[in-house]
C-alpha cells in the first residue's frame, strides 16, 4: 500500500511591517521562502495581490503533477478565525473588518485558513518543534507585548470570545506599575520589550548614569548578556515575574511544558533560569518540579509551519 503524501501548502505570517511566506513540502519542510513589506497604508487589496504574486513564484519549486492545495495565514489580532475577518489590528489601520480569508481564497482559488499569529506559532511548535510528542503545551510570546496560546490534549483552547491566553495582563504585583490596560502590575509591565527599556532607563537615572532614550528592550537584553549589572537586574526581575505567571497557569491548567518565543525570549537562560527558580515558590510541590520551560526550537518558522498545518486540516 502506497504512503499517502501530505499536500503542498503555503504558510503566511502577516505582520505590521513585513509579510513572510513559506512553501511547505509533504515532509513539512519549508523549501522556499520570501519576505515582502506589508505596506499597510496601501490597504488589504495590495497585500493580497502581492501575496498571490509570491505564491505563483513558489509553483516552480513543485514537481510535475503536484500543486499547492491550500494556504494558511496568520495575523495580529483581534480577529475572527471562524469568519476569517481581521477585526481591529492596531498595527494595520486600513485592515479593520477586512474579510481577508475570503479575499485570498478568491484571488488564489484555494482553500484558506486564518489564525491569530501567537496561536499559529503555538501550532507550529506543538506539531514540529519543542512540543512534538507532547499532549499539552503553553506557548508564550514575549516581545512588544506578552501573550500565550494554550494547547490542551492537542486542541487550541480559545475561550468564549477567542481571547484565551491573555497572560500579559495577569497581575503579578497589585501595587505595581500602572499598565495601559487600566490595571496595575501586569506581567506585561515586567517583561515586554518597551517595559524592559523603561525599567532599565529608570535604574540608570537612579544610579546617576547617562540615560539613553533610544534604548530598546532588545538593547537591555544584549547588555545583560554582556554582564551589565543593571540590565541583569531587570532581566532577572522579568524572569521572576514569568515564573509567577507560569506557576499560576501550571496550577490552573495542569500543563507541564511552557515554550517561549518572541524577541525578549532570545535572552534564553538569562531570562528563564530566574523563572525556573521562581515556579516552585508559587506552586504545589507536586506541580512545580514537573514544569519545564524551553525556548522555541522553530523561531520565525513557527507561525509559517503552524499556518501550513492548519491549512492541511482544511482539506482533510
Amino acid at each position: 500500500m502506497e504512503d499517502i503524501l501530505e499536500p503542498w501548502v503555503v504558510g503566511v505570517d502577516l505582520g505590521g511591517t513585513k509579510i513572510e511566506l513559506g512553501l511547505i513540502d509533504p515532509q513539512n519542510k519549508i523549501i522556499a521562502r520570501e519576505k515582502i513589506p506589508t505596506n499597510p497604508d496601501d490597504g488589504p487589496e495590495s497585500a493580497v495581490d502581492r501575496i498571490a504574486g509570491v505564491v505563483n513564484t513558489f509553483k516552480k519549486n513543485i514537481p510535475d503533477g503536484q500543486k499547492i492545495e491550500a494556504l494558511g495565514i496568520c495575523c495580529p489580532g483581534p480577529l475572527d478565525h471562524e469568519a476569517g475577518v481581521l477585526i481591529n489590528p492596531t498595527n494595520l489601520p486600513k485592515f479593520f473588518n477586512v474579510p481577508l480569508r475570503q479575499m485570498l481564497s478568491d484571488r488564489l482559488d484555494l482553500p484558506v485558513t486564518m489564525e491569530h499569529d501567537a496561536k499559529a506559532s503555538a501550532l507550529g511548535e506543538f506539531h514540529f518543534g519543542a512540543g512534538r510528542n507532547e499532549t499539552s503545551m503553553v506557548f508564550m510570546v514575549i516581545g512588544t507585548g506578552v501573550g500565550a496560546a494554550i494547547i490542551m490534549n492537542g486542541e487550541l483552547v480559545r475561550g468564549v470570545k477567542n481571547f484565551a491566553g491573555e497572560v500579559g495582563h495577569v497581575t503579578i504585583d497589585r501595587n505595581g506599575e500602572p499598565c495601559f490596560c487600566g490595571s496595575r502590575g501586569c506581567l506585561d509591565t515586567f517583561t515586554s520589550g518597551p517595559w524592559l527599556a523603561r525599567r532599565y532607563q529608570r535604574l540608570l537615572k537612579e544610579n546617576n548614569q547617562t540615560v539613553d532614550d533610544t534604548i530598546s528592550g532588545q538593547d537591555v537584553a544584549l547588555r545583560a548578556k554582556d554582564g551589565d549589572p543593571l540590565a541583569l537586574r531587570i532581566i532577572t526581575e522579568a524572569g521572576e515575574a514569568i515564573g509567577i505567571a507560569v506557576a499560576t497557569m501550571a496550577m490552573i491548567l495542569d500543563i507541564e511544558l511552557f515554550v517561549f518565543g518572541g524577541s525578549v525570549s532570545k535572552c534564553g537562560d538569562l531570562l528563564l533560569d530566574p523563572a525556573r527558580l521562581t515556579v516552585p515558590k508559587y506552586s504545589f510541590r507536586t506541580v512545580g518540579p514537573r514544569v519545564r520551560l524551553m525556548v522555541s526550537e522553530l523561531g520565525n518558522d513557527g507561525p509559517i509551519l503552524g499556518c501550513g498545518w492548519q491549512a492541511r486540516q482544511k482539506i482533510k
